[in-house]
């Protein structure tokens, strides 16, 4: 069974190895784990997920393995949770509506012994009904079914949003590391393309030194001082603007937000859909105040780490033929501008805030994929964590 199991967590991209199964299969021999899927599932998580962004995959994997096990555990046990605490969280979580409901049944108290009696009673699944617990059917008890005053059991999400109670909830949605960014996530990926060197007047102590100079100086005080360590990489960060970036404006704003905290030197351009002989720093003016593109070659050398953040979702000939751009006549296909970046440069990534699954193959996307050596990663945190060790190997 846990070889199965292993595999659907497998499945659901959660990298887990080999030596992490075999802690699990020895924990559960073990007994750190036995007749109940809550332990089991606290015991399986804390062996095979290394990772806090991978809970949710986790979790959905758990529930779709397990989805449908007889065991129901004894949550009603009043050891684990007591009646008072219950019945102040069922009755804040009811609107007035429902709560009278409940008292045409008899109210809360009855509700909750009637369940504890079933819970008792049942010995197997029940499919369909109006008594016992199961999924489908109207009683108050299960999953799947209809009853306006019930308690609902491992059921994926509400159906009527009715139910009591919910027990199986995922609780890590937002650590998924294919979710969009946010800025702190972003800081914390950016980093991977830091290196520091010490530059400047010597103006930080130099704790390691100070000590050992100080020994070999008989005990008199040696202070040492050294440079402070600053980020030296460089960054050419090129944002892809108007059109079909709009929906993606506010991910490229925390991208920007956060690489102009975690590089000292850095500069930013704006281009539209694909690189012509012209960008812009400002997007108000830009259509006085450009740069062109040769001169950017030119001042900042192959040292510089380039990043491109755009959908590359245009007309194909907007990247492969003269006057393809839809703003200005441009001279040189779009393709040509590209690929002298990608010849200066020998460290370049695209990052694409459209999901990649609608990246397809073909077309302008594929056009552009070809230009930066397939280097083109989605923007979720993954995406840029794989573009960082690109540019910093």
């Amino acid at each position: 069974m846990l070889i199965d199991f292993f595999q659907t967590v497998r499945k659901a991209k959660v990298p887990c190895s080999v030596p992490e199964y075999l802690d699990l299969v020895n924990c559960v021999r073990e007994h750190l784990a036995f007749g109940d899927l809550n332990d089991f599932y606290a015991l399986a998580r804390l062996c095979l997920v290394k990772d806090e962004r991978h809970y949710d995959k986790f979790d959905k994997a758990f529930a779709a393995y397990f989805k449908g096990l007889d065991e129901l555990p004894d949550f009603m046990d009043e050891a684990n949770i007591p009646q008072d605490w219950m019945r102040k969280e069922f009755e804040r979580m009811l609107s007035e509506e429902e709560m009278e409901k409940l008292e045409a049944m008899g109210g809360l108290d009855k509700v909750l012994d009637e369940f504890k009696k079933r819970l008792e009673e049942q010995k197997k699944r029940h499919q369909g009904g109006n008594k016992m617990i199961g999924t489908g059917g109207t009683s108050p008890f299960g999953a799947n079914g209809y009853n306006p005053e019930g308690i609902r059991i491992e059921q994926g999400q509400s159906r009527h949003k009715k139910a009591i109670k919910v027990w199986d909830q995922r609780n890590y949605k937002d650590l998924d590391d294919s979710i969009q960014l946010g800025i702190r996530n972003v800081k914390v990926a950016l980093r991977r393309l830091r290196k520091f060197a010490r530059q400047g007047a010597a103006d930080e102590l130099d704790l390691g030194d100070t000590i050992s100079s100080t020994a070999r100086n008989a005990g008199f005080l040696d202070i040492k001082m050294v440079p402070q360590r600053h980020n030296t990489v460089k960054v050419l960060l090129f944002f892809d603007i108007g059109g079909s970036m709009d929906p993606h404006v506010r991910v490229c704003e925390e991208l920007f937000s956060a690489a102009r905290t975690e590089f000292k030197h850095m500069e930013t351009f704006y281009f539209h859909n694909c690189l012509y002989e012209q960008v812009w720093k400002n997007n108000i003016r830009r259509m006085n105040e450009r740069s062109d593109t040769w001169e950017i070659i030119r001042k900042y050398g192959p040292d510089y780490k380039v990043i491109f953040v755009g959908d590359a979702m245009m007309a194909p000939y907007e990247v492969t033929h003269v006057g393809g751009s839809v703003e200005h006549w441009n001279e040189e296909p779009g393709a040509v501008w590209m690929q002298r970046m990608a010849d200066h440069y020998d460290k370049l990534v695209w990052l694409n805030p459209a999901p990649e699954s609608y990246w397809g193959q073909g077309g302008s996307l594929g056009a552009i994929r070809d230009i930066v050596k397939q280097h083109m990663y989605p923007l979720t945190l993954e995406g840029l964590e794989k573009a960082m060790k690109e540019l910093s190997k």
